[in-house]
Protein backbone atom coordinates (compact mmCIF):
# COMPACT_ATOMS: atom_id res chain seq x y z
CA UNK A 1 0.00 0.00 0.00
CA UNK A 2 2.52 2.52 -1.26
CA UNK A 3 1.78 6.20 -0.61
CA UNK A 4 4.97 7.46 -2.23
CA UNK A 5 4.53 10.94 -3.73
CA UNK A 6 1.14 11.32 -2.04
CA UNK A 7 0.27 14.20 0.28
CA UNK A 8 -2.12 13.65 3.17
CA UNK A 9 -3.80 15.79 5.83
CA UNK A 10 -4.77 14.07 9.07
CA UNK A 11 -6.77 15.80 11.80
CA UNK A 12 -6.85 14.66 15.40
CA UNK A 13 -3.21 13.63 14.94
CA UNK A 14 -2.06 14.54 18.44
CA UNK A 15 -2.89 11.10 19.79
CA UNK A 16 -4.68 7.83 19.15
CA UNK A 17 -5.84 6.91 15.68
CA UNK A 18 -4.69 10.19 14.12
CA UNK A 19 -1.15 9.91 15.44
CA UNK A 20 -0.92 6.24 14.44
CA UNK A 21 -2.16 7.10 10.95
CA UNK A 22 0.30 9.97 10.53
CA UNK A 23 3.23 7.73 11.44
CA UNK A 24 1.97 4.87 9.28
CA UNK A 25 1.27 7.07 6.24
CA UNK A 26 4.76 8.61 6.50
CA UNK A 27 6.28 5.15 6.86
CA UNK A 28 4.62 4.21 3.56
CA UNK A 29 6.02 7.24 1.76
CA UNK A 30 3.44 10.00 2.21
CA UNK A 31 4.11 13.60 3.08
CA UNK A 32 1.78 14.38 5.96
CA UNK A 33 0.22 17.50 7.44
CA UNK A 34 -0.60 16.35 10.98
CA UNK A 35 -3.10 18.59 12.72
CA UNK A 36 -4.60 18.78 16.17
CA UNK A 37 -6.01 21.44 18.45
CA UNK A 38 -3.46 20.48 21.14
CA UNK A 39 0.31 20.89 21.37
CA UNK A 40 0.62 17.10 21.40
CA UNK A 41 0.66 17.14 17.60
CA UNK A 42 4.24 18.43 17.78
CA UNK A 43 5.29 15.09 19.29
CA UNK A 44 3.71 13.27 16.33
CA UNK A 45 6.05 15.07 13.94
CA UNK A 46 9.24 14.59 15.97
CA UNK A 47 11.86 12.50 14.23
CA UNK A 48 9.95 12.35 10.96
CA UNK A 49 12.72 14.09 8.98
CA UNK A 50 10.25 16.55 7.51
CA UNK A 51 7.84 13.92 6.26
CA UNK A 52 5.31 14.99 8.90
CA UNK A 53 4.59 18.67 9.51
CA UNK A 54 2.61 19.56 12.63
CA UNK A 55 0.04 22.36 12.46
CA UNK A 56 -2.27 23.32 15.31
CA UNK A 57 -5.81 23.79 14.05
CA UNK A 58 -9.44 23.33 14.98
CA UNK A 59 -10.95 20.65 12.75
CA UNK A 60 -14.42 22.16 13.15
CA UNK A 61 -13.37 25.64 12.05
CA UNK A 62 -13.94 26.50 8.39
CA UNK A 63 -10.99 28.89 8.32
CA UNK A 64 -8.67 26.34 9.89
CA UNK A 65 -9.64 23.53 7.51
CA UNK A 66 -9.17 25.82 4.53
CA UNK A 67 -5.78 26.79 5.96
CA UNK A 68 -4.73 23.13 6.24
CA UNK A 69 -5.60 22.48 2.61
CA UNK A 70 -3.67 25.60 1.56
CA UNK A 71 -0.71 24.49 3.71
CA UNK A 72 -0.57 21.10 1.98
CA UNK A 73 -0.42 22.77 -1.41
CA UNK A 74 2.14 25.34 -0.32
CA UNK A 75 4.42 22.93 1.59
CA UNK A 76 4.18 19.88 -0.64
CA UNK A 77 2.62 21.15 -3.87
CA UNK A 78 -0.36 18.78 -3.95
CA UNK A 79 -3.07 16.96 -2.00
CA UNK A 80 -4.27 13.37 -2.38
CA UNK A 81 -5.77 12.35 0.97
CA UNK A 82 -7.69 14.02 3.77
CA UNK A 83 -8.31 11.88 6.85
CA UNK A 84 -10.96 13.75 8.86
CA UNK A 85 -10.33 11.92 12.09
CA UNK A 86 -10.70 14.57 14.81
CA UNK A 87 -13.59 14.11 17.17
CA UNK A 88 -14.89 14.72 20.68
CA UNK A 89 -17.01 12.49 22.85
CA UNK A 90 -19.69 14.58 24.49
CA UNK A 91 -21.49 13.36 27.56
CA UNK A 92 -23.45 10.18 28.19
CA UNK A 93 -26.38 12.12 29.64
CA UNK A 94 -29.79 11.19 28.32
CA UNK A 95 -31.62 13.36 25.81
CA UNK A 96 -33.57 15.12 28.56
CA UNK A 97 -30.37 16.07 30.38
CA UNK A 98 -28.29 17.13 27.36
CA UNK A 99 -27.80 20.80 26.58
CA UNK A 100 -28.11 22.50 23.23
CA UNK A 101 -24.60 23.90 23.69
CA UNK A 102 -23.18 20.38 24.09
CA UNK A 103 -24.96 19.17 20.95
CA UNK A 104 -23.76 22.17 18.97
CA UNK A 105 -20.12 21.61 19.93
CA UNK A 106 -20.19 17.85 19.28
CA UNK A 107 -21.84 18.35 15.88
CA UNK A 108 -19.43 21.17 15.03
CA UNK A 109 -16.34 19.03 15.52
CA UNK A 110 -17.61 15.56 14.64
CA UNK A 111 -19.87 16.30 11.68
CA UNK A 112 -19.18 19.80 10.39
CA UNK A 113 -15.46 19.00 10.51
CA UNK A 114 -15.76 16.11 8.02
CA UNK A 115 -18.11 18.22 5.89
CA UNK A 116 -15.45 20.93 5.70
CA UNK A 117 -12.88 18.30 4.69
CA UNK A 118 -15.16 17.21 1.86
CA UNK A 119 -15.82 20.81 0.83
CA UNK A 120 -12.26 22.10 0.73
CA UNK A 121 -10.10 19.03 0.18
CA UNK A 122 -12.61 17.47 -2.20
CA UNK A 123 -12.53 20.48 -4.49
CA UNK A 124 -8.72 20.64 -4.60
CA UNK A 125 -8.33 16.91 -5.18
CA UNK A 126 -11.01 16.92 -7.89
CA UNK A 127 -9.40 19.82 -9.72
CA UNK A 128 -5.99 18.11 -9.58
CA UNK A 129 -7.32 15.41 -11.96
CA UNK A 130 -5.24 12.67 -10.28
CA UNK A 131 -8.03 11.82 -7.85
CA UNK A 132 -7.71 10.84 -4.25
CA UNK A 133 -9.40 9.80 -1.05
CA UNK A 134 -11.32 11.45 1.76
CA UNK A 135 -11.63 9.31 4.88
CA UNK A 136 -13.84 10.21 7.83
CA UNK A 137 -13.85 8.66 11.27
CA UNK A 138 -17.38 7.67 12.24
CA UNK A 139 -18.16 5.06 14.93
CA UNK A 140 -20.16 1.98 15.73
CA UNK A 141 -22.18 4.46 17.80
CA UNK A 142 -23.44 5.86 14.51
CA UNK A 143 -24.84 2.51 13.43
CA UNK A 144 -27.17 1.79 16.35
CA UNK A 145 -27.70 2.89 19.94
CA UNK A 146 -25.74 1.69 22.92
CA UNK A 147 -22.19 2.74 22.10
CA UNK A 148 -22.20 6.45 22.92
CA UNK A 149 -24.14 9.42 24.20
CA UNK A 150 -26.99 10.95 22.17
CA UNK A 151 -25.05 13.85 20.63
CA UNK A 152 -22.00 11.73 19.82
CA UNK A 153 -24.07 8.93 18.31
CA UNK A 154 -26.11 11.33 16.19
CA UNK A 155 -22.97 13.08 14.94
CA UNK A 156 -21.39 9.79 13.87
CA UNK A 157 -24.58 8.65 12.14
CA UNK A 158 -24.36 11.92 10.24
CA UNK A 159 -20.77 11.14 9.19
CA UNK A 160 -21.86 7.77 7.79
CA UNK A 161 -24.53 9.42 5.68
CA UNK A 162 -22.20 12.29 4.73
CA UNK A 163 -19.70 9.97 3.02
CA UNK A 164 -22.49 8.30 1.08
CA UNK A 165 -23.85 11.64 -0.14
CA UNK A 166 -20.36 13.03 -0.81
CA UNK A 167 -19.37 10.00 -2.88
CA UNK A 168 -22.30 10.77 -5.17
CA UNK A 169 -21.54 14.48 -5.31
CA UNK A 170 -17.96 13.67 -6.29
CA UNK A 171 -19.15 11.58 -9.25
CA UNK A 172 -16.75 11.71 -12.25
CA UNK A 173 -14.10 13.52 -10.15
CA UNK A 174 -12.19 10.36 -9.13
CA UNK A 175 -12.48 11.49 -5.50
CA UNK A 176 -13.53 8.64 -3.22
CA UNK A 177 -15.14 9.23 0.17
CA UNK A 178 -15.45 6.56 2.86
CA UNK A 179 -15.82 6.25 6.63
CA UNK A 180 -14.25 4.04 9.26
CA UNK A 181 -16.48 2.98 12.17
CA UNK A 182 -14.24 1.99 15.09
CA UNK A 183 -15.37 0.06 18.10
CA UNK A 184 -13.77 0.81 21.46
CA UNK A 185 -10.19 1.92 20.84
CA UNK A 186 -7.60 3.36 23.19
CA UNK A 187 -7.39 7.01 22.12
CA UNK A 188 -7.20 10.38 23.80
CA UNK A 189 -11.00 10.46 23.88
CA UNK A 190 -11.34 7.07 25.61
CA UNK A 191 -8.21 7.26 27.75
CA UNK A 192 -10.17 7.95 30.92
CA UNK A 193 -12.13 4.73 30.41
CA UNK A 194 -8.95 2.71 29.97
CA UNK A 195 -7.25 4.39 32.93
CA UNK A 196 -10.24 3.75 35.19
CA UNK A 197 -10.43 0.09 34.13
CA UNK A 198 -6.70 -0.39 34.79
CA UNK A 199 -6.99 1.18 38.23
CA UNK A 200 -9.68 -1.36 39.10
CA UNK A 201 -7.82 -4.26 37.48
CA UNK A 202 -10.61 -4.69 34.94
CA UNK A 203 -8.86 -3.85 31.68
CA UNK A 204 -9.82 -7.27 30.37
CA UNK A 205 -13.47 -6.17 30.47
CA UNK A 206 -12.91 -3.52 27.81
CA UNK A 207 -14.28 -4.82 24.54
CA UNK A 208 -15.64 -7.90 26.27
CA UNK A 209 -18.94 -7.68 24.36
CA UNK A 210 -17.29 -8.25 20.99
CA UNK A 211 -16.24 -11.73 19.82
CA UNK A 212 -12.54 -10.87 19.97
CA UNK A 213 -12.95 -9.97 23.66
CA UNK A 214 -10.71 -6.91 23.57
CA UNK A 215 -10.50 -3.28 22.63
CA UNK A 216 -8.58 -2.12 19.57
CA UNK A 217 -5.17 -0.51 19.28
CA UNK A 218 -5.06 2.77 17.32
CA UNK A 219 -2.78 1.20 14.73
CA UNK A 220 -5.51 -1.30 13.83
CA UNK A 221 -7.68 1.61 12.72
CA UNK A 222 -4.74 3.33 11.03
CA UNK A 223 -4.16 0.24 8.90
CA UNK A 224 -7.71 0.50 7.53
CA UNK A 225 -7.19 4.21 6.87
CA UNK A 226 -3.97 3.33 5.01
CA UNK A 227 -5.90 0.92 2.79
CA UNK A 228 -8.53 3.58 2.03
CA UNK A 229 -5.82 6.16 1.32
CA UNK A 230 -3.98 3.87 -1.08
CA UNK A 231 -4.74 2.84 -4.64
CA UNK A 232 -5.49 -0.66 -3.32
CA UNK A 233 -8.97 0.67 -2.46
CA UNK A 234 -9.53 2.28 -5.86
CA UNK A 235 -13.05 0.81 -6.20
CA UNK A 236 -14.17 1.37 -2.60
CA UNK A 237 -16.44 4.40 -2.42
CA UNK A 238 -19.33 5.65 -0.29
CA UNK A 239 -18.83 2.95 2.34
CA UNK A 240 -18.79 2.88 6.13
CA UNK A 241 -16.28 0.18 7.06
CA UNK A 242 -16.89 -1.20 10.54
CA UNK A 243 -13.79 -2.14 12.54
CA UNK A 244 -15.19 -3.24 15.89
CA UNK A 245 -14.03 -6.79 16.56
CA UNK A 246 -17.44 -8.07 15.53
CA UNK A 247 -19.47 -6.09 18.10
CA UNK A 248 -22.06 -4.83 15.62
CA UNK A 249 -22.44 -8.20 13.90
CA UNK A 250 -25.09 -9.17 16.45
CA UNK A 251 -27.77 -7.61 18.60
CA UNK A 252 -26.57 -7.59 22.23
CA UNK A 253 -29.12 -10.04 23.62
CA UNK A 254 -27.55 -13.49 23.27
CA UNK A 255 -24.37 -14.55 21.59
CA UNK A 256 -23.66 -17.95 20.08
CA UNK A 257 -20.30 -19.28 21.17
CA UNK A 258 -18.48 -22.45 20.35
CA UNK A 259 -20.34 -25.23 22.13
CA UNK A 260 -22.75 -23.06 24.08
CA UNK A 261 -24.96 -19.98 24.13
CA UNK A 262 -23.91 -17.06 26.32
CA UNK A 263 -26.37 -14.48 27.64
Amino acid sequence: MDLKDKVAIITGAGSGIGRAAALLFAEHGAKVIASDITDAVEDTAKGSEGNIIAIKADAGSEGDVEMLVDAAEQRFGDLHVFFANAGIGGGFEGIFDSSVAEWQEVLRVNLIGPFLACKYAGKVIAESKHGGSIICTASVAGIRSGAGGPAYSASKAGVINLVKVASQQFATSNVRCNAICPGITETGMTQFIYDKAREKGKEDRLGYLNPLRRGAAPMEMAEVALFLASDRSSYVNGQAIVVDGGLSASHPVTRQEFGRTAV
